[in-house]
């Protein structure tokens, strides 16, 4: 899908603060708006498609505790 953005404006951002129970995603990344879509169907009641920009952009609003962020080390040497 053309949208006229560059690459640095087609963003992914996270919102989500102590006290309330649900995550807002805001998406241009296609394998993650292909997750979401899937999982909000798959669980309506925990997430749900709130906006769609027009230009590529979707927004979701899920249950916090199915977020999670991943971080992982570089691999070893002998690893690689």
């Amino acid at each position: 899908m053309r949208t006229g953005l560059k690459k640095q404006q087609k963003v992914t951002e996270i919102f989500y603060n102590a006290k309330d129970p649900k995550a807002e995603i805001y998406t241009h990344d296609t394998k993650l708006k292909k997750r979401l879509l899937t999982y909000a169907a798959k669980f309506p009641e925990l997430c749900r498609q709130t906006d769609d920009d027009e230009q590529g952009g979707l927004t979701f609003v899920i249950d916090k505790q199915r977020v999670s962020i991943r971080i992982t080390e570089p691999y070893s040497e002998e690893r690689k």
